[in-house]
């Protein structure tokens, strides 16, 4: 009898471990479905393979920032107003262009996004491209896309970050360049990221400039704070400069070392007279020989070779400031 109610129970165990395994796939089988959905509908969820993250960890972009500059001195226009609000700029020409400006063009442009803004979604990197191409359209910067991405470098004063810091020596992850360069083709063609305005600076969470006080923000996309001027260069009126052509070759520019000042030998051996050379006398006949005779000029006295008298009056001599 014993026997046959442990037979009975180990049957009822084996039929619920059944079910239970049975329920648990069904509970298996509907998670994956719903993580199938969830993939369909939100791409960005999908973990990247190891072999793109890697190549992600190689070319980390830098904490993006962009550097301050004199405001032009230029006149004010009278009756100048301030824009009311947030005002999109004007879209990006770059009519009668040549291959080679438009090519380089998007070199620079795509540098900017990938090494400011690789890791920021679509928007993120529009506001990037848009900060650029604002400052092309600036009298206080250059009139081309390169010259403003690499504005700076030659003297280690970079107005974008990425251009000193040594970011440019990592080599970039290519799904994440061929996205910047299809952020900033959409700008060149004309797209405007409307929401940051006339923005011509921004800076990541992570520092504070002290520029930032003296400005006016106009939005915050994904880690970065745009920021316009002031007044009258912050308007709409300010951005007249018209892009013309001549890019720069894409890159930091080369280094310009200071020339140094000459030194007392140098300016002594300038000073001491020329130095005598011997010619053959071969030569010294043959230039005779072909010289026409002519009658020697005779040299002014040395109060000859003086500048004219000066014509100022005796009363507004030593007035003034003397000329450095």
């Amino acid at each position: 009898m014993k026997r046959i109610w442990a037979t009975m129970v180990v049957t009822l165990l084996i039929i619920g471990a059944g079910i239970s395994a049975h329920a648990a796939l069904r509970a298996i089988s509907a998670r994956n479905a719903a993580n199938d959905r969830a993939s369909v509908a939100s791409p960005v969820q999908v973990t990247a393979p190891a072999a793109t993250l890697a190549e992600q960890e190689i070319a980390a972009p830098a904490a993006g920032v962009t550097g301050t500059i004199d405001l032009p001195d230029l006149p004010i226009p009278a009756g100048a107003t301030l824009d009311a609000g947030i005002v999109p700029a004007r879209p990006f020409s770059m009519a009668g262009a040549s291959a080679l400006d438009r090519d380089r063009a998007l070199q620079c442009l795509t540098a900017a996004i990938y090494y400011e803004a690789a890791s920021e979604p679509d928007v993120g990197q529009q506001a990037v491209a848009q900060v650029v191409l604002n400052r092309a359209r600036h009298p206080a910067f250059p009139g081309t896309v390169c010259g403003v991405v690499y504005q700076g470098s030659e003297h280690a004063g970079c107005q974008f970050s990425f251009a000193c810091d040594g970011a440019m020596t990592r080599v970039p992850a290519r799904g994440a360049w061929v996205r910047a360069a299809r952020a900033a083709g959409m700008a060149l063609a004309g797209y405007v990221y409307a929401p940051i305005g006339l923005a011509t600076h921004y800076h990541t969470y992570a520092v504070t400039p002290a520029w930032n006080r003296s400005m006016v923000m106009t939005d915050v996309v994904g880690a970065h704070f745009f920021h316009r001027w002031k007044g009258y260069w912050g308007t709409s009126a300010a951005f007249s400069q018209r892009y013309a052509g001549g890019e720069p070759v894409p890159g930091p520019h080369m280094s310009v070392q200071p020339i140094a000042p000459p030194t007392p030998q140098m300016i002594a051996a300038a000073t001491a007279g020329a130095v005598s050379v011997p010619v053959p006398a071969t030569v010294v006949a043959t230039v005779a020989q072909a010289k026409p005779a002519t009658q020697t000029p005779a040299i002014p006295a040395a109060s000859d070779m003086l500048p004219p008298e000066s014509q100022i009056l005796d009363r507004w001599k030593d007035s003034g400031k003397p000329l450095k």
